[in-house]
């Protein structure tokens, strides 16, 4: 299930609700006067569009903000959640100790007298505060299906049963006695309260998350216990700060547990600033591999890695079929099994290789980079503060400090408001008692005054003047059962008058000191975190595993060789013989390349993309391979016309430990390759950009224009010559040099002038030889180191004076040879 509560966004009713119109008047955007609503009898508005759309849309926001997706800092709830549990105490009267009723029955009043939104809305609201994995306290207490951590919906509302949790009571318990302000309901038959009088910090210990418009809130849960004696030292220190207000309060604890990974000064910022990020992962523990016997048997069990804890909000059965997913693909061969056996607890088995010697920690680094065993939490504390006007509250990101310093003067108004409320109840009683007082000083006189009367207004009237009564004085005790005359009744009337006035003496007291307020209030948190109090589940560590992970890790390191051949087939070997590898019949090698598993292999394509893939990545296969379209996102008419290996023993410039940078003061790193378009273009880049694995789409490497496609792409060095050919029979040979090093993709500089109906067919280095066959029959040999040398940008000499160029031979590719490249290596002074 979604962290983000539900809100419906169905339109508001035309109603004078109080908020609504405070909505109104501070858009600007009044309701007409009655019979001129529409525009009169023409349904037109004269006015500005654009100002009227703004104030329409003005008022559609603070709609949003103020009654839907914001949560509110004295109580930490939203309006659907506050209307909920207001419903079940005040009408339904589904207290933790009643027996619980039909969540229909619930939705359906909520819905008719508070709430004026679709049943889904109020119904997922209702589950999501009864679903301990999301809720770190939950408020309600729910029976029958309502959802699993595996992602399960929960019944129907007609299929539940539900009442509030022992601890809802301490947010709404309070409401009977005036301590909260009441407004109209969206229809005006009843009346709700604005906020209810909560005990405790709500906002902090169970969270929020919502998008409204132009602001969204994500406050994650705390502890109850740590959030209380952060309130207690405000209490007492009013001026401690938000770092102080921390040693109380360690971070979010999460209702599933886990571990977040956050250093003090980033949780410090985060509080401070009221918004921020973080890193939540899973817990887990290693089981070492044992021998068990059963029966006649030894049975030999592999060693484990036993997840026993799942971020917040993540489904399990989605983690699971992650992990599956990762095992399928072979890219963490260390595992190679998952089963998921959770009952109440979370216990999710991973079965590891016993031949392999990987650390448990890199097994579960990897895990926490590439599943959602390790989410990022985000925190932004934007709630709705009050204003002076009760009925409205205007929204603000608070850092931690404020917001339980608002709570905490809230809590304070509710308790001089219950201790006013008793207070007022106590004079009303003792002012009734004091007139039984009156009357049981000469109860005979008074009951011949009764006798005499003509009724009860006679009586009371003289009653009144007999003993200077008031009218509740009299009416009460005209109300009095002759029991009540009995000597022993008088007494307990006497001895209640003496206690409310000693009760109404204490609240006084309390009333006239600041001081006393606040041990009141102390006190009852002190109560409540006593009574609620539970241990931190979250932990907090520093330490990030994935920075210190590195897929290489994974890869069991051996030499191996990758042929792609002409149409685009590529397979992995230990070893390629050229001559009796299987090929597809008329296909023909492309190139072979050697390389460590650990290494890549660059694929450059005709559209000027560099595909960069592991070595280990590639398909291995005795058969023709796999074609390279199952690999990468190839476009129409995309295919292969290079390969390298970034192995340093065939690469040596990447033998360096550290990546050159290629910023703004664009050196030349080697190594450098040549690329040539078959409309004579061309350029020169540096392959370290492609060194790393690239996405299924590629990398840029050059541009062409429209129309045009690279033919060639080669290693080149700064003393190397190159000569171009094309389809008429025109050769051009110049130094790479002449051909500028780009420092991104581009689409170079010109090699050769062609026409339309001509273009390059064949490029290479001088330092080989070249077999060109014509058209018109006979070959041309190209003697390496004989051609001539002349500058870039000309139109090349013709080697024939008829025909064209039908095909260009040039030397096959070469087997790799890992001694000769593990020796050039040495010569440098590196090793494998």
């Amino acid at each position: 299930m979604s962290q983000t509560e539900p809100h419906d966004r169905s339109p508001e009713p035309a109603t004078s609700h109080p908020v609504t119109t405070a909505r109104r008047k501070a858009s600007g955007d009044e309701a007409p006067p009655a019979g001129q609503g529409g525009g009169g009898s023409a349904g037109i508005v004269d006015g500005d569009l654009a100002e009227h759309a703004r104030r329409k849309y003005l008022n559609y926001a603070l709609s949003v903000i103020t009654s839907r997706a914001i949560p509110d800092v004295r109580d930490g709830l939203k309006p659907v959640q506050r209307r909920i549990l207001f419903t079940m105490f005040e009408d339904l009267r589904l207290t933790f100790d009643a027996r619980h009723r039909k969540s229909a029955k619930v939705v359906g009043d909520v819905i008719g007298k508070y709430h004026p939104h679709g049943d889904s809305a109020v119904y997922d609201a209702m589950v999501r505060m009864a679903q301990a994995f999301n809720m770190r306290m939950p408020l309600v207490d729910g029976q029958g299906n309502f959802g699993s951590i595996d992602g399960d919906s929960a019944a129907a509302y007609r299929y539940t049963e539900a009442k509030l949790s022992k601890l809802a009571a301490e947010l709404i318990t309070e409401i009977k006695r005036d301590t909260v302000e009441f407004r109209p309901t969206y229809d005006g038959t009843g009346r709700e309260p604005i906020v209810l009088p909560a005990r405790f910090p709500q906002l902090l210990v169970n969270g929020t998350t919502g998008i409204a418009v132009g602001m969204a809130t994500s406050i994650p849960p705390h502890n109850l216990g740590e959030v209380i004696r952060a309130c207690l030292l405000l209490i007492d220190e009013p001026d401690a700060s938000v770092a102080k207000v921390m040693g109380k309060i360690k971070g979010p604890d999460f209702p599933t547990g886990g571990q977040l990974v956050a250093e003090r000064k980033e949780l410090r910022a985060a509080y401070e600033t009221g918004k921020g990020t973080f890193k939540l992962r899973g817990s887990w523990k290693y089981q070492e591999g044992k021998e068990t016997k059963q029966g006649r048997k030894r049975v030999v069990e592999n060693p484990r890695v036993v997840i026993t804890e799942i971020p917040w909000g993540v489904q399990k059965s989605s983690l699971v079929e992650e992990i599956g997913q990762v095992i399928l693909s072979k890219k963490l061969p260390v595992v190679i099994g998952v089963q998921d056996l959770s009952t109440e607890d979370i216990r999710v088995e991973l079965e590891l290789d016993p031949k392999s010697e990987v650390d448990p920690e890199l097994v579960m680094a990897y895990l926490f980079k590439h599943t959602r065993l390790q989410t990022t939490v985000k925190l932004d504390l934007t709630v709705l503060t009050p204003t002076d006007n009760p009925e409205v509250s205007a929204p603000a990101r608070l850092d931690l400090k404020s917001i339980l310093r608002y709570f905490l003067d809230f809590r304070l108004q509710t308790v001089r408001r219950r201790f006013e409320y008793e207070l007022r109840k106590l004079e009303e009683r003792i002012h009734i008692l004091e007139g039984f007082e009156l009357i049981f000083n000469d109860l005979d006189k008074a009951i011949r005054i009764i006798r005499r009367s003509e009724g009860k207004a006679d009586a009371a009237k003289k009653l009144i003047k007999a003993f200077e009564l008031s009218d509740i004085q009299a009416d009460a005790v005209l109300e009095t059962r002759l029991y009540k005359l009995a000597k022993l009744e008088i007494l307990k009337i006497e001895e209640e008058l003496a206690d409310k006035r000693k009760q109404a003496k204490r609240i006084r007291a309390i009333l006239k000191s600041k001081k006393k307020l606040w041990g009141v209030v102390r006190d009852e948190l002190q109560a409540l975190s006593g009574e609620y109090a539970d241990r931190r589940r979250t932990r907090i560590d520093a330490e990030d595993l994935t920075e210190e992970f590195s897929a290489e890790s994974f890869i069991v390191e051996e030499d191996a060789m990758v042929l792609v051949t002409r149409d685009g087939w590529i397979k992995r070997q230990r070893n390629v013989n050229l001559e009796t590898t299987r090929m597809r019949e008329g296909d023909a090698p492309l190139a072979l390349v050697g390389g460590s598993t650990r290494d890549c292999v660059v694929l450059f394509s005709n559209r000027g993309s560099a595909y960069v893939i592991r070595v280990n990545d590639v398909p291995a296969s005795s058969g023709h391979g796999t074609p390279v379209q199952k690999l990468f996102k190839f476009k129409d008419g995309e295919k292969v016309i290079s390969v390298t290996t970034t192995d340093p023993r065939f690469m040596l410039e990447f033998a360096e430990a550290e990546k050159p940078e290629l910023g703004e003061e664009f050196e030349d790193p080697y190594p450098h390759f040549l690329a040539v378009t078959r409309g004579g273009m061309a350029l020169r880049f540096t392959l370290w950009p492609h060194r790393e694995p690239s996405t299924r789409s590629g990398r840029l490497y050059g541009k062409t224009k429209a129309g045009d496609e690279f033919v060639e792409v080669f290693q080149v060095w700064g003393d190397d010559d190159v000569c171009a050919l094309t389809q008429k029979g025109k050769l051009l040979c110049c130094n790479v040099m002449d051909v500028n090093l780009l420092a991104g993709p581009g689409r170079g500089v010109t090699l050769i002038k062609t026409d339309d109906k001509d273009g390059v067919v064949a490029v290479w280095k001088t330092s080989v030889s070249a077999e060109i066959k014509k058209s018109s029959g006979g070959t041309i040999k190209v003697v390496k180191g004989k051609a001539t040398v002349t500058n870039r940008g000309g139109k090349g000499r013709p080697l024939m004076k008829r025909g064209s160029v039908k095909a260009v031979s040039l030397p096959p590719p070469e087997t790799p040879d890992f001694e000769a490249g593990a020796e050039r290596l040495a010569a440098l002074g590196y090793s494998r």
